[in-house]
């Protein structure tokens, strides 16, 4: 079995928002383990800092045994039962969009002074519409991935081989779980298989009210076999329809939608660097996990370089990087990342040991003539070296923080 992965750079973010008079609001896919890391890693930092266990209190709407709380009059009836009046209370409440009118109870247990409150859901729709608006200023938002390749060595407690680990961090994808399935290819297919089907039947057909599932999991399939391309709605459906399954744009724009709000995929738009503009089409997106869409479309070698570019985009997002797609003039940039006070140009390839790759990569980056950093990366182990100041990285060195471009 792995070893508990502590995911410190989300621990600290809970630690950073404790008592501060917000709702943290944990979200992401399914299995990302985000009940781990409220109910177990977060939970014994509360011990460990003489928080009694009683005043820790955690309620899984997942499952069975709390069937009876998916009311927010029962949820709410049983929770304050338990809270001590006179100290702070750690309030968590797990798959929180189980409960029946939820943000009932969510608004009430807020407004209480002696409740610290977390909740967790798996799709987006939990802060769409009402939510949004009753919890307005009110919430902050983490957002749990799977595993970085960092926190995958973590578990496998392998820094030996990383060549080797990096392909099965590829092939098998990062939910945690995965990582302790020793590579026994059939039952981490089995656990893919049902994490896939979950989201696809409660986080996408149940809460859509789907009819025609085979055109969804058309899209599906078409979304994750075109990562990193530049996709639009149009393209999928004058595709589909090709094939012989007829379905209209604004279909295709719906199923799209729940994929994303069932956090399976994200959508990348496009910013022109010299227009200083979003652009509304040609958007790419990119898959959540890649071992979910390996067990979809079978594992295969020929995009290597858009499977690595998917990797990077998750690791950005990871280390709190708004991302976009990038344009200028007629070249095309991977990505442009953003933080609060800086901008960062990142072109990914797979090699540039070839001259013609090599200048197919700078030839955008050599034409922005602003000040912002320019990276190439890659996964070539001789290139930590630089061309017109143009900083060339190798992936796995940035993926294990070796190295880094800030």
């Amino acid at each position: 079995m792995g070893n508990l992965i502590t995911r410190s750079a989300y621990l600290d973010q809970l630690i950073q928002w404790k008592d501060h008079q917000v709702i943290k609001v944990i979200t992401g896919i399914r299995r990302s383990g985000k009940s781990t890391l409220l109910c177990t890693i977060f939970a014994d930092y509360l011990v460990k800092q003489g928080i009694p266990k009683e005043r820790i209190i955690m309620i899984n709407l997942e499952s069975i045994d709390n069937e009876h709380l998916c009311h927010y009059k029962s949820l709410y009836d049983h929770i304050v039962k338990r809270l001590d009046a006179n100290e702070k209370n750690y309030v968590i409440i797990d798959e929180v969009q189980n409960a029946f009118e939820f943000q009932k109870v969510v608004d009430s247990l807020y407004i209480l002074n002696n409740v610290d409150l977390y909740i967790t859901g798996s799709n987006a729709y939990m802060l769409s519409g009402e939510l949004a608006t009753l919890l307005s200023g009110r919430y902050v938002t983490i957002e749990i991935l799977p595993l970085s390749f960092h926190e995958y060595l973590e578990s496998t407690n392998d820094n030996q081989n990383l060549d080797a680990e990096f392909r099965k961090y590829l092939r098998y994808g990062a939910f945690p779980y995965v990582a302790q399935l020793s590579n026994d290819e059939n039952q981490i297919n089995q656990y893919l298989e049902g994490i896939y089907n979950t989201i696809l039947k409660k986080d996408i057909i149940a809460k859509n009210k789907v009819s025609d599932i085979f055109v969804l999991e058309d899209v599906i399939r078409f979304v994750f076999d075109n990562i990193g391309n530049i996709v639009s709605s149009k393209k999928i459906s004058d595709a589909l329809t090709s094939n012989g399954r007829k379905v209209s744009r604004p279909t295709v724009d719906s199923y799209l939608g729940y994929m994303i709000n069932g956090y399976a995929i994200y959508k990348v738009n496009r910013y022109d660097i010299k227009g200083k503009d979003y652009l509304k089409s040609l958007e790419k997106y990119y898959v959540t996990d890649l071992g979910l869409r390996n067990h979809l479309l079978g594992f295969r070698n020929i995009d290597r370089g858009h499977i690595l570019e998917n990797v990077v985009f998750l690791e950005l997002r990871r280390r709190g990087f708004d991302v976009n797609i990038g344009k200028f003039d007629d070249k095309e940039i991977d990505f442009i990342a953003r933080t609060s006070n800086d901008i960062f140009y990142i072109q990914v390839t797979e090699s540039i040991h070839s001259p013609e790759t090599l200048q197919r990569e700078l030839e955008p980056l050599r034409a922005i003539n602003d000040f912002h950093r320019r990276i190439i990366i890659c996964m070539d182990y001789d290139v930590n070296q630089s061309y017109d100041g143009i900083m060339v990285i190798n992936a796995i060195d940035w993926l294990t923080a070796k190295v880094d471009f800030i």
